[in-house]
């Protein structure tokens, strides 16, 4: 019977993944009718439901709604459906905060203190020591809307290299794992992320190049939640000074919130604008 138990348990965990994955829940505008946080899909949907189950539970206590977090397969797919207003909430990084500003009516509330950078990943163990020795070799990304597939293909560029057919996959992690299969030669992905990948994986793979810094997640608010911003605000910053906030920064390498300066997103336009063209292109297929 315990078997049983549990075998329902982990089925219903896992239905549940794939619903929040693959099917945002139908809503309509309103106050009562819970409060959706967007979180681009930097790892796999898993963890993302892991990593910001202190948030959710913090949210929902300060806001007295039901709050559900949400994430996407890809971060096209999720640029869409922010545009399309899905989420109450989007977790996204600077190029998409961007997009969903200035075509989706979303407003900043914070950012993460900590510098972000995008890096280049190989296996620990090979050969490669520069852009010009992945000439003709495998590479992968978690998307053309994804800030690291924009820096590190225009790193490859910079360099001379014509750029291959990219290979896409879901999370961090499933990169590193190709990249250790040898299946692809490098990957392309947040310092932070590289940091979160397990110990072990971690040590088996070497940071091949390292972006500047670059406007990272950003939390930005729908317009329709505009009117609660105060109360959004006040919850999140009781959260940052609660001992499961201070654990969850720590363990995303994060360090806490901070206020998004007055230029910083139309300093990420140049990115933003190869976001807008990836979703041209996805729309005309």
């Amino acid at each position: 019977m315990s078997n049983c138990s549990g075998f329902s348990r982990l089925l219903g965990m896992a239905v549940t993944v794939t619903a929040l994955v693959l099917s945002p829940s139908a809503r309509a505008d309103g106050p009562d009718l819970g409060f959706h946080i967007g979180v681009a899909p930097h790892a796999s949907a898993r963890v993302i439901l892991e990593l910001y189950q202190p948030l959710r539970e913090s949210l929902q206590a300060g806001l007295g709604l039901p709050v559900e977090v949400v994430t996407a397969p890809d971060f096209t797919t999720y640029a869409r459906r922010a545009l399309a207003q899905d989420y109450d909430i989007a977790i996204v990084a600077g190029q998409q905060a961007r997009v969903l500003e200035t075509d989706g009516g979303y407003r900043p509330l914070v950012a993460y203190k900590a510098e972000f950078r995008t890096v280049a990943v190989v296996a620990a163990a090979s050969a490669i020591q520069g852009p010009r020795d992945l000439a003709g070799t495998a590479i992968a990304g978690l998307g053309s809307a994804s800030l690291a597939d924009i820096w590190g293909l225009e790193w490859l560029r910079s360099a001379g290299i014509a750029v291959p057919e990219v290979t896409q996959v879901s999370a961090a992690d499933s990169m590193a794992r190709l990249i250790l299969s040898g299946r692809v030669s490098v990957g392309f992905m947040s310092l932070a992320s590289f940091q979160f990948l397990d110990p072990e994986i971690r040590a088996q793979l070497r940071v091949l190049a390292t972006s500047g810094p670059m406007l990272g997640r950003v939390y930005m608010l729908n317009a329709r939640y505009e009117w609660r911003r105060d109360k959004v605000m006040e919850s999140l910053r009781a959260f940052s000074e609660s001992p499961a906030g201070k654990r969850h920064f720590d363990q995303v390498h994060l360090e806490g919130y901070r206020d998004v300066g007055p230029d910083e997103l139309t300093a990420m336009e140049p990115y933003a604008q190869q976001v807008r063209e990836t979703l041209k292109k996805a729309a005309n297929k």
